[in-house]
């Protein structure tokens, strides 16, 4: 178990890469072979369009990722946090540290932004994708990741996250975000099963549906659990889905100049 944790805690950059692009890229790959929506589009440029927005988020991360990962040495230099203070086996560290981050990280950021409107106006550049697939999972404006990464770092005060399970954190959620965010057909018996303790594909796809109430659902990245919980967990037949907003112009959905503005123009509604 300390090879594994060292492993995480010192894991090379390089790595960390080809956890992000290369599960991209399977899953980009299995699209083509296995589809639930058969669209009519440019499967590059959609994708160039939403890797447009990965890229901020990277460099946002390059810049100022140093400074959630410092939080992590300080919990851990100073003993602060859940996991600093109960002692508990290593398996048991990875599960409840993998669950509480992905409360912190995902869950709790995800419900504010579709409930306090300044908020919503950033997340909606997410929704606005009317082709749903891997690369949406990488859609994410700029402003977004200020919320995301400040309710990262209160959860990491909360747990006491060190640097191994911030790392394995990130890995499992750009994983989970990728098979979550595919357009791949994955039958019911499959599925729903999965959605009992994970967030599966089709799970997820209700949460993109262009009206509420299932655009308000299914918050969770990793785990299904969260959702179950507080009573946000909606489970519907993919092939009844609409992907979008409906407050929006779906031509719009990659006008990236369009996109980036969004929070900002006062006249698009958001439903509040």
């Amino acid at each position: 178990m300390e090879q594994f944790f060292s492993y995480w805690e010192t894991i090379p950059s390089l790595h960390r890469i080809l956890i992000l692009m290369g599960g991209m890229i399977f899953f980009w790959l299995l699209e083509g072979y296995y589809p639930l929506f058969r669209f009519s589009f440019n499967r590059v440029r959609h994708a160039g369009v939403n890797l447009v927005f990965l890229g901020t988020t990277l460099l946002l991360n390059l810049v100022f990722g140093l400074v959630t990962v410092w939080f992590c040495f300080l919990v851990t230099e100073y003993q602060f946090g859940l996991l600093q203070w109960v002692t508990m086996p290593g398996w048991l560290q990875i599960v409840l540290g993998l669950m509480l981050m992905d409360f912190f990280g995902q869950y709790l950021p995800h419900w504010l932004m579709h409930h306090v409107k300044f908020m919503w106006k950033f997340h909606m550049v997410h929704h606005s994708d009317t082709k749903v697939d891997v690369t949406t999972g990488t859609r994410h404006h700029p402003g977004e990741w200020l919320f995301r990464e400040t309710s990262t770092i209160i959860g990491i005060l909360c747990i006491g996250t060190p640097v191994w399970l911030y790392f394995l954190y990130r890995g499992c959620s750009a994983l989970f975000t990728h098979f979550n965010h595919a357009n791949i057909r994955v039958p019911r018996w499959i599925d729903y099963p999965i959605s009992l303790v994970f967030v599966s594909p089709n799970m997820h796809k209700a949460h993109h549906h262009f009206e509420r109430p299932l655009t308000d659902s299914n918050y969770g990245n990793i785990f299904s659990v969260w959702d179950r919980l507080f009573g946000t967990f909606r489970y519907a037949e993919p092939s009844t889905l609409r992907y979008g907003l409906d407050v929006l112009d779906d031509s719009t959905d990659e006008n990236l100049a369009y996109q980036f503005k969004i929070p900002f123009r006062k006249d698009i509604k958001t439903d509040y």
